[in-house]
């Protein structure tokens, strides 16, 4: 059989009506050859949960979907071991909180082609269910992704989902994502950093969108802001994760981020006491500024990587 030419991965653990959601967006996609694409989705569960579902949605889906478990917790686990079954040259990654429209795809790899691009990244929408009402419009923001209104090449990079990758740009076209980010998140972004450092080309395609749909116990302002502050950590992180250390670059961002929660924590604090209605995204920032400073060991939060029952 011959190889498709773009490899889908929908990295999951332990979220099925998610899951099936996405891969099933995946099977709508129009203005692309189905003969040219499979579907590979990574079950990171202890158990194999997902695989009846997988099995499932192989019968009925247009091109191959390939089930792949990987017990052994960690994102770039789940990724790796994803990419290590993928045949395609390109290499299109969808959360299993994320659904595409049908023309998600095609729009990620016009993109690629015009502006020979090794990585096309998209805009992501959060969609909060109704009920959801207190700091829903940060919520839906802080679960989205903006960019550019015009499509073309950009100077930065965003995260896996809703990406299309060129696999021969990658450092490692089998096992890309860097195993010290399993259980703290930012695999995609140290994976991005390694390959602007070799010149890759990044572009924006604003119509390459998908839906977010986080789980309920992700949308409250406890986890997002705890998630906020994880973020803040990742440019200090890279910083003293570089070879060698970039300790220039490491005390200017602690230095930066200092300042920030400093600034920012002052004003949410004033924020909050007169019940300001933007008082989260102000508390976002000095989240994101505190981690900046506070990046290290005893401070870093594992979201990823849970064992059953955990």
């Amino acid at each position: 059989m011959a190889a498709p030419r773009v490899s889908l991965i929908i990295p999951t653990q332990r979220r099925l009506a998610g899951l099936e959601t996405a891969a099933r967006s995946t099977f709508r996609q129009a203005g692309v050859d189905p003969g040219e694409l499979e579907l590979v989705v990574v079950d990171n569960d202890q158990l194999p949960s997902a695989q009846a579902l997988a099995e499932r949605l192989a019968a009925e889906a247009p091109f191959p979907l390939v089930y792949v478990h990987e017990p052994e917790p960690g994102v770039a686990n789940a990724r790796n071991a994803a990419m290590a079954r993928a045949r395609g040259g390109l290499i299109a990654f969808l959360d299993d909180d994320e659904e595409a429209p049908e023309g998600w795809l095609a729009a990620l790899l016009a993109a690629q082609v015009r502006y020979g691009a090794d990585v096309v990244f998209g805009p992501v929408r959060g969609r909060a269910p109704r009920q959801v009402v207190r700091h829903r419009n940060y919520l839906e923001r802080f679960f989205s992704r903006e960019g550019p209104a015009e499509a073309g090449v950009i100077a930065h990079h965003y995260g896996c989902g809703d990406s299309l990758i060129r696999r021969a740009a990658m450092p490692d076209p089998d096992r890309p994502f860097a195993a010290f980010r399993n259980f703290i998140g930012g695999e995609d972004d140290y994976l991005f950093g390694q390959m602007a450092a070799a010149g890759a080309v990044f572009a924006w395609e604003p119509a390459a969108w998908v839906w977010e749909d986080p789980v309920p116990s992700r949308l409250t302002l406890r986890y997002a802001i705890a998630r906020a502050f994880a973020y803040g950590q990742g440019p200090s992180a890279a910083c003293a994760a570089a070879s060698p250390p970039d300790r220039l670059g490491l005390a200017r961002w602690m230095a930066q981020g200092l300042a920030q929660a400093a600034v920012f924590g002052a004003w949410a604090g004033v924020k909050w006491l007169v019940r300001a209605p933007d008082f989260a995204f102000t508390l976002d920032r000095a989240a994101r500024g505190l981690g900046k400073t506070l990046w290290w060991g005893p401070f870093k939060i594992q979201f990823y990587g849970l064992r059953a029952g955990a």
